[in-house]
């Protein structure tokens, strides 16, 4: 029974709109993130009671049930997550809305479209299921499932184009025939697509493809409101598809990458930029917290890189609580950023203000490389590619042509890191080799506390 005139939906459906506009508009801002949040989950509320409001809605029961199953399986995983395993949430999810799309297509597909109708449901399956599959391939390589490194073999790119051709006509013969058994075929095409353009991604691209995934799922819901004649779940797909491109853009910028460079040029293999033989038989030089007290107390310029172990170690509180003392000493300490460190954009940033560190505190990649020459010390905690400097000497490296934070050009560097491991991307740092680099081995965290008891020790 409707219970709304369509011009008071239509109306609901304005209104979620403007949310889902201003939460996008507000995530651009740390500030404003969280109020960002709570107006596109508001938006999503509007939009769901105004098609429940305003439509006969038929196997109600089943509707309330899934919606109350994904109630539970969502809110436990949201709330439980930690922020280092966001990016694996955000592929999750996202893997879940391709595979939504694909299938409401699929059900569509039964009802016995026109010509125009069907290309769009094709469209949709295909690239729902590549969505899917392609989501839960990134989860897997930042969940240490599967492998980080890009996986190839002779004749990948060769099948891949096979697989695309062959998805076409399947495409073309499904809209022709109108027969479910040619919807099936696409959708698994597009399903095995998925993994396989995926796999070649190297570990330091991931959070790009991520990004590429995100806007293919948002061009699959906006065909899914196409097909379903539903004007939100257009502007709704529209919107995510859009910001996806965007943000895909602007990482690949600022990764020093183009999006078909990183996409097409994973199919041959490259390099690890240099032997772990070499790295062995090299020597490093180490030093304990109190070594590292010492340097603090007579440096009166110091830039903290965060990078993802500082996030796996949970040590963003005790950084940002050394980095306020010293400040207290009247130090001046700022945070430089990179824009992927922590495997997302805005990863750092919002790590950090969870432990109170001013806004202000957050430099930039492209301010704070200009300060490097002047800093007398920077303590990079967990991070690894973003300043490892084969992005600019190695051709054959796997994040060769990526800016980087260049912390070499500091007066000294301090590494704390757990081991000597290779970082995301798989290569060894040549940097840990430089005469003014120390590296404090050890849990972040637990050096951090180790260094804050030092430097007051020292005052």
């Amino acid at each position: 029974m409707k219970l709304l005139d369509e011009s008071v939906v239509l109306v609901g459906y304005l209104i979620a709109a403007v949310l889902f506009i201003l939460a996008l508009k507000g995530l651009s801002s740390p500030r404003k993130a969280r109020r960002a949040n709570r107006l596109g989950a508001a938006g999503a509320v509007v939009a769901i009671l105004v098609y429940v409001l305003g439509h006969d809605i038929q196997n109600g029961l089943w509707i309330a049930l899934a919606v109350l199953v994904g109630t539970a399986i969502a809110v436990p995983a949201a709330r439980r997550v930690q922020m280092t395993q966001m990016p694996q949430l955000v592929a999750a999810f996202n893997g879940v809305g391709g595979g939504a799309a694909a299938l409401v297509a699929v059900v569509e597909f039964t009802h016995g479209p026109d010509a125009w109708a069907g290309t769009v449901i094709a469209f949709t399956v295909f690239i729902g299921g590549l969505s899917l599959t392609g989501s839960f391939v990134t989860f897997g390589k930042l969940q240490g499932i599967i492998t980080s490194r890009a996986v190839v073999f002779p004749g990948l790119g060769v099948l891949l184009g096979l697989l695309a051709l062959a998805s076409i006509v399947t495409a073309v013969v499904m809209v022709a025939t109108g027969n479910l058994l040619y919807a099936a075929i696409l959708l698994a095409l597009g399903l095995i697509i998925g993994v396989l353009f995926v796999l070649p991604i190297g570990g330091a691209d991931v959070p790009i493809v991520i990004s590429l995934l995100n806007a293919f799922t948002g061009l699959a819901v906006a065909g899914s409101g196409i097909v379903l004649s539903n004007v939100l779940l257009l502007i709704a797909g529209t919107l995510v598809g859009a910001s996806g491109t965007i943000l895909t853009m602007s990482m690949a910028t600022a990764m020093g990458r183009s999006v078909t460079g990183i996409v097409f040029g994973a199919f041959r293999r490259v390099g690890k930029g240099g032997s772990d033989a070499a790295a062995i038989d090299r020597p490093v030089r180490t030093v304990t917290a109190e070594d590292v007290a010492i340097l603090l107390e007579y440096s009166s310029r110091i830039v903290i890189v965060p990078g993802y172990g500082l996030a796996v170690a949970q040590a963003h509180h005790a950084a940002a609580e050394l980095a306020e003392y010293l400040t207290a000493k009247g130090a001046d300490v700022v945070f430089g950023i990179h824009p992927v460190a922590g495997r997302m954009p805005g990863h750092m940033n919002v790590l950090l203000a969870e432990a109170n560190v001013p806004y202000e505190s957050l430099v930039e990649m492209d301010v704070v490389n200009g300060q490097f020459k002047s800093t007398d010390l920077v303590l990079v905690i967990g991070a690894n590619d973003v300043v490892n400097p084969a992005a600019k000497s190695s051709p054959g490296s796997p994040i060769y042509g990526m800016p980087i934070l260049n912390v070499s050009e500091a007066k000294q560097v301090i590494f704390l890191k757990r081991s000597l491991n290779p970082g995301f991307a798989g290569i060894e740092n040549e940097l840990f080799y430089d005469p003014k680099v120390s590296i404090a081995l050890g849990d972040a965290k637990a050096t951090l506390s180790q260094l804050l008891t030092a430097v007051k020790a020292t005052a």
